[in-house]
């Protein structure tokens, strides 16, 4: 006679500390962090911290060159001890992980949705995202600070260059979602995220247009309408996110930002970093 063996209980999902399921960590983002970059912004979201740096060079990748037409792209890294247990750097293993590789591209993406490369002109705005600590959401973080960078990196070349507008023609801010215990949730730190049945990024413009949702179930299988659930929590955080944006930036950069919301821009060129 076969004995059946019950299936184990799941552990009960964490419980949060000083907040409900959809509100944010405390956000903090500081300005002009670093010495030598056009822009820089150090971002805490809770427990995590990621420096974002935004670095003007003067040139653009081969696909670009007699084009007129900027670029901007990313990096991102985690330094050792981001993380609970050390992680090597990815120097030190000969490659690049694909997780960085993977994480970098979505950078990347996300800040072009809101730049108009053709005013930019032939350079390429470099932004470097290194999470300093990692307690859920990095990528998220990384897009949200480095916006602020890029902001204040283009408003430095604007006065430089003389040009009449920001080539920033909306806002831009990511954050993570997901369902933990049946419960839907903003801003999951490690914790949660390492259970969640769903975990989902989005990251979205200033209008509400999305740019990029990743979602995944871990376990179960969720429905079109949870999936909504989940993108109007999103959007909520989103722009409390903005809302924190708007009072760091100087309020120059924030006029120039919002005369130039919703004006149209050339779609970028479909390529991959």
């Amino acid at each position: 006679m076969t004995q059946e063996t019950a299936s184990p209980t799941p552990p009960p999902p964490p419980v949060r500390q000083g907040r409900g399921p959809t509100e944010l960590r405390a956000v903090r983002i500081e300005r002009a962090v670093s010495k030598w970059a056009e822009g820089s912004a150090l971002i805490e979201l809770g427990d995590t911290r990621v420096l974002c740096t935004a670095s003007v060079e003067e040139k653009v990748p081969p696909f670009l060159r007699g084009t007129g037409s900027g670029w901007v792209t990313a990096e991102y890294a985690m330094l050792p001890r981001s993380t609970r247990e050390r992680t090597p750097r990815d120097i030190s293993r000969g490659r690049q992980a694909g997780r960085s590789v993977e994480i970098q591209r979505l950078i990347g993406r996300s800040l072009r949705a809101v730049v108009d490369l053709a005013a930019l002109g032939e350079r390429t705005i470099w932004l470097d995202c290194d999470v300093l600590q990692a307690d859920g959401g990095t990528r998220t973080a990384a897009i949200t600070g480095a916006f602020v960078a890029l902001a204040d990196a283009l408003w430095r070349l604007r006065a430089e260059q003389g040009w009449a507008h920001l080539p920033l023609v909306d806002w831009l801010a990511a954050v993570s979602v997901g369902i933990v215990g049946g419960e839907v949730r903003l801003d999951l730190e490690y914790a949660e995220d390492a259970v969640a049945d769903v975990d989902m990024n989005v990251v979205m413009t200033g209008r509400g247009a999305l740019v990029e949702v990743q979602g995944t179930a871990e376990h179960a299988p969720f429905d079109v309408q949870q999936a909504g659930q989940l993108l109007a929590v999103a959007r909520a955080g989103i722009e409390r996110l903005m809302a924190v944006q708007r009072q760091v930036l100087a309020p120059e950069v924030v006029a120039a930002i919002e005369a130039r919301r919703g004006l149209p821009r050339p779609v970028p060129p479909a390529v991959e970093e």
